[in-house]
This record gives structure tokens, C-alpha cells and sequence, in this order.
């Protein structure tokens, strides 16, 4: 452990991979270890794999017929029924197509969300980061962008069943974390908070301001759709804002947090307009409030993130810099500060890289072109803003 953290990663993760041109690569993982490791920030003694989760897991979100379609389309040969069948199911679509060894691979990443949320619960570490996670648009009776079985959304479903933790979730994706929200949408226990862009533009299509959870669930669902074209200062002022008032009303024991990245200018399938500054910044306002109202207790996980040679590494490394508290992240959250990354990592995989790696942490955006309309994007945030914690 270090810090009280735990680096959870389970190796067969890596067969998470639809076909070798798909956005969603297990790439990102190797990309982003090697930078740790570069980094000085990660060895040996930090990483923990996970004991295979058992599958009665699955069926805490996810209905049976699903999960033996799931099955059935592994297979390196699926039985042309079930190939009939996959469209039903949401997986032969273009996002999310079924291919050989889905389950296996799924399950691998179950296990390490779902080994993280026990060893935090169990009190055997402080902290859990499992990189690898964050498949949160996957719902209980199909697949959806990307994500086959929603493994955030089962690890929270454990905690509330074996603990009876009260589990505030913190969705950082540019994509609404639609199947998370739909799990829980009655529950008052688990608070899901969300913050991307809104569905005006953007897949889903959900995660809108009115969507605040239903019946005994009313108040503990909450949105935060800010506009395309929302840079660094914006997105964080509306988040900071709503996710410490949030945090602060519902009081959760613990907080699982989901760290896609792809909100960033870079990113090829989103339209804000974010630097790496806000990869840095909401770590640590959520390692923040994990320890001033879940007694330190937080769960991190992955997600989207589809420029992933300038983007995912730095992103997601900064993640586990913060839950560690390595010197690295004190020095990087001084104002105007960076740090240059590990010559070695950049050397290694700059012939590989189609576009050329970034020489420090964080981003110089002196040199980005201003966005139009600017004043007018971060009134419309502040005003979204002040909706979502308007009944808080």
C-alpha cells in the first residue's frame, strides 16, 4: 500500500477490446501503467489482482436473459439464434458489438470494481483505484456505449447489500452516467451525481436537470449539463459547486467516483473544450471531500477517454497521484505550476504515437485559440449549476 492506497488491476481486462479500430482500447491501460511506472509512482508493491468476481454479482444489476445472451455471443462461433438476437440486446451495434470472450473480459473488469469497493468497505485500505473500471452506461437488460455489464453501478449495488453503506457516486465523464442513474433512480442511498455535457448534443441524450430521481429516490439523482464549448474555469466552477453542497446534504460513507476523461479540447468525440488543468483539480476536490464526509472512503474508477496517447495516460495517472498523495500532485495543484513527464515514457512511445506526445502534465493553453461566446456559456453553467442543487 501507499498512502493507504490500493492499485487494483486485473490482466485479463486487457481482452476488453470490440476490434482493433474501436474507440474503447485497452491500450489506455497499458499506456497509462507505463507512465506510473515511469514516473516512480508505482511498482510492485502497490498492485493487487483481484480474485475473479463471483457471477451471482452480475445478477444484482443485470436481468438472467441478458447475462446468457452475453454468454452466448462470447463464443468464437455464436449461434446464428443468438446472433439474431444481439440487436435486442444492444450488442451489434456499431459502439457495442459483441466479440469473443465478451464475458470473460467483462467479468474481469467486474471483479477488480467490485474487489475495490470490498477492500475499502472491509477497512483493509483507505483508498482503491481500479483503472480499468467505469462501464456506466451499460443497463440491467443491455449493452450500451461501450459498457457490456456496468460494473460501477454492481460494486455500488455490494456495498449497499453487504454493508448497507450510504454510496455517493461522482460521474466526471463528458457522457451522462446513464446507466448508474437508471439503477438507482428510487434508491435513497445511493446518491448518483453527474456532470458532462448536456444531451442536447451528446450521447446519451439524457442527463438533464429535471432527471432528480423518483419516489423514496426523489433529490438523490443530480445533473449537471453544461454547454459545448465549456473550458476549465467553468466546467470547475460548476462542479466544485454543486459537488461540495451535494456531498455535504447527503452524507455518504463512502464516494465512487468514475474518471472519464473525455471532456478534454483533444478528445474526438465530445465538444468541450477542457484542459488537462481539470484532470488535476477533481481528484483532489474529491479526495477532499472523501475525507472531510465519508471518513476518508473512496473508490475510483476509469471510463470513456478516446485521445489515448495525449490525454488518457496523464489523465488517469493524475488520478492515482492524488489518492497517493505523491509530491508530483502537491506540486501540480500550485497555481501556474507544471512538471515535465518521464523522458523514458515519451521516448518509448513517441514512434508509436500518431501525434506528438505532450512534453508536460498539464496543458499550455496560452496558445489555444479563445472560444467564442465564452461569457455567455458560463452564465448558461452557472444557472444550470444553480438548478441541480436548487433542493439541496
Amino acid at each position: 500500500m501507499t498512502a493507504n492506497a490500493v492499485f487494483i488491476h486485473h490482466p485479463g481486462t486487457a481482452r476488453y477490446q470490440f476490434n482493433v479500430d474501436h474507440p474503447f482500447h485497452p491500450h489506455r491501460l497499458t499506456l497509462t501503467l507505463d507512465l506510473l511506472e515511469s514516473a516512480g509512482a508505482l511498482d510492485a508493491a502497490d498492485r493487487i489482482e483481484p480474485e475473479p468476481a463471483d457471477e451471482s454479482m452480475l445478477a444484482l444489476v443485470h436481468r438472467d436473459d441478458y447475462m446468457k445472451a452475453v454468454k452466448q455471443l462470447s463464443a468464437d462461433r455464436p449461434d446464428p439464434e443468438w446472433v439474431i438476437q444481439a440487436e435486442r440486446y444492444g450488442l451489434r451495434s456499431e459502439d457495442t458489438p459483441f466479440f469473443p470472450g465478451m464475458h470473460e473480459a467483462a467479468m474481469a473488469v467486474v471483479s477488480g470494481s467490485v474487489c475495490a469497493a470490498d477492500l475499502v468497505m472491509s477497512g483493509q485500505a483507505l483508498h482503491a483505484y481500479h483503472m480499468a473500471g467505469g462501464l456506466h452506461h451499460a443497463f440491467p437488460d443491455r449493452g450500451s456505449g461501450f459498457c457490456v455489464y456496468n460494473d460501477a453501478a454492481i460494486a455500488i449495488s455490494h456495498i449497499r447489500k453487504r454493508y448497507g453503506a450510504r454510496v455517493l457516486y461522482i460521474d466526471t465523464d463528458v457522457h451522462h452516467g446513464d446507466g448508474v442513474q437508471w439503477t438507482f433512480y428510487n434508491d435513497p442511498d445511493v446518491c448518483t451525481y453527474s456532470i458532462h455535457e448536456t444531451g442536447k448534443f451528446l450521447f446519451p441524450g439524457t442527463g438533464y436537470v429535471y432527471e432528480r430521481g423518483n419516489e423514496h429516490g426523489r433529490g438523490a439523482a443530480v445533473n449537471v449539463p453544461v454547454e459545448p464549448y465549456t473550458e476549465d474555469d467553468s466546467w470547475l466552477e460548476s462542479f466544485q459547486t454543486s459537488i461540495e453542497k451535494i456531498t455535504a446534504a447527503f452524507k455518504p460513507d463512502i464516494i465512487v467516483s468514475q474518471h472519464g476523461c473525455d471532456a478534454h479540447a483533444f478528445d474526438p468525440l465530445s465538444h468541450t473544450y477542457c484542459s488537462m488543468r481539470i484532470y488535476q483539480a477533481m481528484p483532489a476536490i474529491i479526495h477532499r471531500l472523501a475525507h472531510k464526509h465519508a471518513g476518508g472512503r473512496w473508490v475510483a474508477v476509469g471510463g470513456g477517454g478516446y485521445d489515448m496517447w495525449r490525454v488518457v495516460p496523464r489523465a488517469w495517472a493524475l488520478v492515482w497521484l492524488e489518492m497517493t498523495d505523491h509530491p508530483l500532485a502537491a506540486k501540480l495543484a500550485e497555481a501556474g505550476a507544471n512538471e515535465p513527464l518521464p523522458q523514458t515514457w515519451r521516448s518509448h512511445w513517441s514512434g508509436l504515437s500518431p501525434d506528438e506526445l505532450p512534453e508536460y502534465w498539464l496543458d499550455d493553453t496560452s496558445t489555444w485559440p479563445a472560444m467564442p461566446r465564452r461569457n455567455e456559456i458560463e452564465e448558461k453553467n452557472r444557472q444550470t449549476t444553480n438548478l441541480a442543487i436548487q433542493e439541496h
